[in-house]
């Protein structure tokens, strides 16, 4: 049996600080024993701690102060508006903590998506901390970059909901410590994914390196985790490409003469496909098949065709299990369907279980999108550096540091939300970068009808909001791009920009400053419900007396919406509930929840 260390050496600290409290409780009887033994029992308690994981020493950031003395709200600046029908969606521009804080009142329990790429921290002016560059010979650079993300994803296990998920982008600079942290808040048990993207491949100087002895770096990781017990995350499978043709399929049923025939015999007696091996001076052969389908469509066409795929099979083991009746039912070396699988009768009477090759082709999520034979994809997700050809000017904006690909943000939403219960759901980026989880979403929904929703936050830090992450979004959203010119035919959405303001609360009571909160309750009721006031007649929002006042005098006259979102304090009178009812307006009450403080 092992020694425990570790423990040994705790449990000597822990006897030392016993003697220390015995000597001061027979010396001193004072005030100043008192105290120390609340220093000791705060030691006591502190080595009693956790035993396993990940030690860090914790930073303050300037955005720490701030909320000390401030409450975040939010408000929006208007003429960013951008309408094109579709789901109502968020930019939130400001200090991402602040902006989750906000969330933490709209989307608690939530967010069925998040989906993040935070700052790598190279060492290379990719991470920021109280506006200053840590570079890599910062002794406490892990530590100021696992503290920035902690408070952070301790609030975003908040949003999700029991059966939401996490995915983050991240390389081996953090990688190993994310993974700890994510232990520490989410559990080790909520690991569902480990992927390893391959995001470069090795060529240019970085072909020398590897000659010259190291390994080089073709891949980054995405962890997904998930806040529920189920592992099972993956809605929609994605499928990998795979070259050629798989030799095991060699038997081939004969519809006609209802018996299985060797497939290389099928081949050989369909005259328009031998001469196309001849062609291509190729012996006819299941090994040769790979390279004429490559080389030629027709064959492609021939194969992948439901007369020859449906019929076409691989054989396996036998199935035990298979009822004597329907064996003895079965004439021999016949085709059955039994419980939705494929089975041959040999001629001892066994059910041999058969695999289909028109299950085995279909549309691939590899960059090119071939049709053909594919494997269900694992936690390898190959092939994404083909996409850095394009990567800068996706969007229809100009950027390129740290801009991921939108093809695999979008697989990766789209293979934990493509299920009928998720195609409405809401996805959540807090280190938006240039806003491709936005465009991804928007892609989405127009190629399968979905109705999901972005809620995207970043600073504003050289004005990438505004000038990458807004105009990016507004060019997909509208088609076009910033200059005028035609980007795309526009993707159905609308958007919604929001900036995190601060309330100052410090050393003052809450009716100092309730006024000032209230002005931004609007804010957060579009934010939680998705929908627009300005723009959208349908909803109305009414918060003081005098403005339910001022609403009920106009509904009289005018088109009533179908909603009315009203102020938790404010009455309705008897008068006001009969004109709502008559005017069949369904009232929803504004939630306490906003700033609790405004309720004394």
């Amino acid at each position: 049996m092992s020694t425990n260390l570790s423990k040994q050496k705790r449990e000597t600290l822990l006897n030392h600080i016993e003697e220390i409290r015995t000597f001061l409780n027979k010396s001193l009887n004072d005030e100043n024993a008192r105290n120390l033994a609340v220093h000791l029992n705060e030691l006591t308690s502190e080595i009693k701690g956790q035993k396993y994981g990940l030690v860090f020493e914790e930073h303050k950031e300037a955005i720490d102060e701030k909320l000390e003395d401030n409450l975040p709200v939010l408000t929006e600046e208007k003429e960013l508006f951008v309408g094109n029908g579709g789901e109502m969606n968020f930019l939130i521009e400001g200090d991402n903590l602040a902006s989750l804080q906000l969330l933490e009142k709209t989307h608690k329990g939530k967010i069925d998506v998040i989906y993040i790429d935070p700052p790598y921290n190279t060492g290379n002016k990719d991470f920021i901390y109280d506006d200053d560059f840590v570079n890599e010979d910062d002794e406490f650079r892990h530590s100021k970059w696992l503290s920035f993300m902690k408070k952070r994803l301790v609030i975003a296990k908040k949003l999700l909901s029991d059966t939401g998920c996490i995915l983050l982008s991240i390389d081996k600079n953090e990688g190993f410590q994310l993974k700890l942290l994510l232990d520490e808040i989410f559990g080790e048990n909520a690991l569902a994914a480990d992927l390893h993207v391959e995001t470069s491949v090795i060529a240019g100087p970085r072909r020398f390196a590897a000659i010259n002895g190291s390994v080089v770096k073709t891949t980054e990781f995405v962890f997904g985790y998930t806040k529920g017990n189920s592992k099972k995350v993956i809605k929609c499978p994605m499928y990998d490409y795979i070259t050629g043709f798989d030799t095991h399929y060699k038997l081939f049923w004969d519809e006609e003469k209802k018996e299985f025939l060797n497939f290389i015999d099928k081949i050989k007696s369909t005259r328009t496909i031998c001469k196309i091996f001849e062609e291509l001076g190729l012996r006819v052969s299941l090994k040769n098949l790979g390279n004429v389908i490559s080389l030629s469509d027709d064959v492609k066409e021939w194969l992948y065709s439901p007369k020859i795929s449906d019929n076409l099979f691989r054989e396996s083991d036998s199935d035990d299990s298979i009822p004597y009746d329907v064996l003895e039912d079965s004439e021999q070396t016949s085709l059955i369907i039994y419980n939705n699988t494929f089975y041959r009768i040999t001629n001892e009477k066994k059910a041999n279980i058969l695999f289909r090759y028109s299950d085995r082709i279909g549309q691939c999520d590899d960059y090119f999108q071939n049709i053909g034979e594919r494997s269900i994809r694992g936690n390898l997700w190959k092939g994404f550096s083909a996409d850095g050809g394009n990567i800068a000017k996706e969007g229809g904006v100009s950027f390129k540091n740290g801009k991921k690909p939108k093809r695999l943000i979008k697989q990766l939403i789209k293979t934990v939300s493509s299920s009928n219960e998720l195609k409405n759901c809401i996805v959540l980026d807090f280190f938006a970068g240039s806003g491709t989880t936005g465009e991804s979403v928007l892609d989405l929904n127009a190629e399968d009808g979905g109705k999901r929703k972005f809620i995207l936050c970043t600073n504003n830090e050289n004005g990438i909001c505004r000038d990458i992450t807004y105009e990016r979004l507004k060019t997909v959203i509208t088609g076009e791009r910033k200059d005028g010119s035609k980007y795309s035919d526009g993707l159905p959405g609308s958007l919604k920009y929001f900036k995190v303001d601060f309330v100052e609360i410090t050393e003052k009571e809450y009716y100092e400053y309730a006024d000032k909160l209230l002005l931004h309750v609007r804010e957060l009721v579009e934010l939680e419900n998705a929908v627009d006031f300005e723009h959208n007649t349908a909803v109305a929002i009414v918060l003081t007396e005098e403005e339910l006042e001022e609403f009920c005098k106009k509904i009289i006259v005018a088109k009533p919406p179908v909603v009315v979102y009203l102020g938790h304090d404010v009455l309705l009178s008897k008068a006001q509930k009969e004109l709502l009812k008559q005017k069949e307006i369904s009232v929803k009450i504004i939630p306490q929840y906003y700033y609790p403080e405004l309720n004394g």
